[in-house]
């Protein structure tokens, strides 16, 4: 008898619909074919143990299980439960008139009960646009895939459960949630609060400005200056996501299992903060069977490399394409895929090695041959793609007694998105920009234009900075980004002399 089941491979941030042939006859034997891996070849001792604790059989006969299209690799242990059920449907042990009507994933483990899977979204996703009634899955992925809207979603805990589905047509209970109200639900009460950072205006300025323009920004101080606090509270100040980007950001998350069980939708901005030992494979993705790296799970957030030099230069230098290009693909023979990548980086830093630089009271100095070693390890290209290079200095003693509250995050995020409003109405006509920072040439020549003045005013600082072409482009970003802040429709020579303040490290003394 030949019966037929469906499930789903994801490949990149998409799902695949996989077709399982089980064909029983007479004779011994259990046969995979369909290029599975070995944790598939492993299902059937899972399988035959969830089936026996159960009340079934696992059938004495020749099965021949073919995972269809047989050419494309499947990997995974989610398809324990989409066999298990071909096989007692094949073997005429429960009835299977409805049972080709639902994509069914889940890992059995031997007492029958389910473990999570990954992918869950995509999957619903694409169980939705092929047409099926339904979706099952394990519970802990429940609300993850109830976000699409148009599908009966079914969390069950057991394979029991399942079985009286389809045998005795005991109804399961669809779950439902209501995506909007949790999104909006979860937009406020930030954990980290700008209220808390005493001192450092003029750092906050800069993250309010790189937040309002989606800019990427680098902090340079000695160890204890605050630059991990600041970074860490950036995401508070960010615009709340829109639906679209928190389905996307979701989406991406659940591909590697790391959405938080019972959430269904991410509504806070990711903020990934990789440890410096991270290699280029985990940063911005691959592996045989490539995964999404760090870059992507930062998309529509922060990726923040703290101790920008420590980390290995071939990590930083695989980062310079998907800045520019705000996606990575990797190819391998057979296939390429291809993940988003959006995300605002901020990067901290010691000025040398010993942490403390042009500072006659350090207790540590470094030599100019070790400054080199450690300031060479950042390319100029790398610090090119960087729009904001800030100072922090150490909060003087007065300001960290101080018991007064600086401004809330909620303050500075009303400001923040407003900017952003106004850029989301400018770049209404094109695709993919919607903030400052994601401006080509094209847009900025439309855009940024300057008046004479401020236009000598750019011309002097080039000069004398020697600034490349990509800083020109980054620091008229700036100073439009600095505009939106103040409502301005035209950029003027204020807004300029503030944003050529904040090419730092383009200065002679840095990196020479």
């Amino acid at each position: 008898m030949l019966v037929k089941v469906f499930g789903s491979s994801v490949f990149g941030v998409d799902a695949e619909i996989i077709t399982i042939e089980i064909n029983m006859e007479k004779g011994i034997g259990y046969h995979l074919v369909g290029l599975p891996d070995n944790a598939i070849r492993e299902s059937s001792f899972r399988i035959q143990a969830a089936l026996k604790n159960n009340g079934f059989k696992f059938p004495g006969k020749k099965i021949i299980v073919n995972m269809a299209p047989a050419d494309m690799r499947k990997e995974g242990s989610a398809y324990d439960l989409t066999l298990a059920l071909g096989i007692l449907s094949a073997s005429n042990q429960i009835k299977s008139d409805e049972i080709d009507k639902y994509i069914i994933m889940g890992e059995l483990s031997l007492d029958g009960s389910l473990q999570p899977i990954k992918g869950a979204l995509p999957i619903a996703i694409k169980a939705r646009q092929e047409g099926f009634k339904g979706f099952i899955l394990p519970k802990q992925n429940a609300k993850e895939a109830a976000i699409v809207d148009n599908l009966d979603v079914y969390g069950i805990e057991s394979i029991s459960e399942v079985i009286s589905f389809f045998d005795k047509d005991e109804p399961l209970e669809p779950t439902k949630i209501n995506t909007r109200e949790i999104f909006y639900n979860n937009l406020a009460h930030p954990e980290f609060d700008f209220a808390d950072v005493k001192g450092q205006e003029s750092i906050k300025r800069c993250m309010e400005i790189a937040a309002a323009g989606g800019h990427n920004i680098i902090m340079v101080g000695p160890p204890g200056s605050g630059k991990t606090m600041l970074a860490k509270r950036l995401p508070s100040i960010l615009p709340p996501m829109s639906l679209h980007e928190a389905l996307e950001t979701t989406k991406i998350h659940s591909v590697v299992g790391r959405v938080k069980e019972n959430v269904g939708l991410m509504a806070e901005r990711p903020f990934r903060s990789p440890h410096h030992t991270i290699s280029d494979v985990a940063l911005v993705g691959g592996g045989a069977y490539p995964q999404p790296g760090e870059i992507s799970l930062a998309h529509n957030g922060i990726l923040f490399l703290d101790e920008l030099p420590e980390f290995k230069r071939t990590v930083l230098e695989v980062m310079r394409q998907p800045l520019e290009d705000r996606e990575v693909t990797i190819s391998r023979a057979k296939f390429t895929v291809t993940y988003p990548s959006s995300f605002m980086l901020v990067a901290s830093m010691n000025p040398s090695p010993g942490g403390y630089f042009n500072d006659p009271d350090a207790p540590v100095t470094s030599s100019p041959a070790e400054m080199q070693r450690y300031l060479g390890k950042i390319s100029g290209p790398l610090l090119d793609r960087i729009d904001i290079h800030i100072e922090v200095t150490p909060v003087p003693f007065d300001k960290l007694s101080d018991e007064r509250k600086g401004e809330s995050s909620v303050e500075i995020r009303k400001r923040v998105t407003k900017a952003r409003e106004f850029q989301t109405d400018r770049f209404k006509n094109f695709e993919n920009v919607h903030y400052n920072a994601q401006m080509n040439v094209k847009h900025i020549k439309q855009f940024c234009k300057l008046e004479e003045s401020s236009k000598t005013l750019l011309k002097t600082a080039m000069e004398r900075l020697n600034l490349s072409a990509r800083a020109y482009d980054r620091i008229l970003k700036v100073s439009r980004t600095i505009a939106d802040l103040e409502a301005s429709p035209e950029i003027q020579g204020a807004h300029i002399s503030e944003a050529i303040q904040y090419r730092s490290l383009d200065r002679d003394g840095w990196l020479g």
